[in-house]
């Protein structure tokens, strides 16, 4: 886990970074794009850790990197927002400011998976700190058996990343299935929830690695589906979306009974959370 690369004197201290651009993705949801071309080996980090933006005078909040771990030189961020500071964060235009802190917690178990099966389920914004996974898989594809995308959406204007989903369709490298809890006649795909995607997937639970962000129901179905058809507990990996206030264990905000999710997690295999997901006001 990395302790705060980006900050030089105080892993709570953030570092102020230019805004390249600021691209809408849906409604309440936007992709920022983080100049670090001034810093040698631009900004690396692992698919799965998430960084802590600052608002300047307002707050800050955790977001999960959304960028190619292939292109250190990118530094991108996908935000929903959802409160006072999302909403200073989208109002930094291009040029503006944002510090940024991190890059922190676990990332996601490529090298565990590699010459294995994947499928990825993404419910929501889960695409978001899934989007680098993707990326990965891609820039290293004979590394992988075969590549599975779940997306799920609560509606066609609620999916990120249209455009990408689109190309990644019609690549033949992995197998994409979205579906949407509901649309319009405009809609042509499917509608359902995200577990019944997985009847659509040609899945050897013997060599299967599972990597899944989205809403907690969701992930808890899709979870016992997986289980159903075999998968072991501790080859299915969940990122938790816990509110998460310091980034180092230090505030308690994020503990999860045993685990703090800013340094234990994000991501966190499914034999390890199964005792305490399920437990009411946990």
């Amino acid at each position: 886990m990395s302790t705060g690369t980006l900050s030089t004197a105080h892993p709570m201290a953030p570092v102020p970074l230019r805004v390249r651009s600021l691209r809408r993705e849906s409604a309440d949801t936007f992709t920022v794009s983080l100049d670090v071309s001034g810093r040698a080996g631009g900004f690396p980090f692992q698919p799965g850790q998430f960084n802590m933006l600052y608002a300047l005078g307002v707050g800050e909040v955790p977001i999960s990197i959304s960028g190619d771990p292939g292109r250190p030189g990118e530094l991108l961020h996908t935000v929903r927002v959802v409160g006072s500071v999302t909403e200073a964060l989208r109002r930094v235009g291009r040029g503006g400011w944002m510090g940024v802190r991190g890059p922190y917690g676990r990332p996601w178990p490529l090298e565990e998976a590699r010459g294995l099966d994947v499928v990825v389920v993404a419910g929501g914004l889960g695409l978001a700190p899934l989007r680098s996974v993707i990326l990965h898989l891609l820039r290293h594809r004979e590394a992988y058996g075969r590549v599975s995308l779940l997306v799920g959406a609560r509606s066609p204007e609620g999916l990120l990343y249209r455009r990408e989903l689109e190309r990644w369709g019609k690549d033949s490298r992995l197998k994409v299935l979205v579906t949407v809890d509901q649309a319009g006649p405009e809609w042509t795909g499917q509608v359902g929830v995200v577990p019944a995607l997985l009847r659509d997937v040609a899945l050897d639970a013997s060599r299967t690695v599972a990597l899944m962000c989205g809403p907690e129901v969701m992930m808890r179905f899709t979870v016992r589906e997986l289980e159903r058809l075999g998968v072991p507990d501790r080859r299915i990996h969940l990122s938790l979306e816990r509110n998460m206030k310091c980034a180092v264990g230090f505030c308690g905000h994020c503990q999860l009974v045993p685990f703090f999710v800013c340094k234990d997690g994000p991501v966190l295999p499914y034999d390890r959370l199964r005792p305490f997901l399920h437990l009411r006001e946990v």
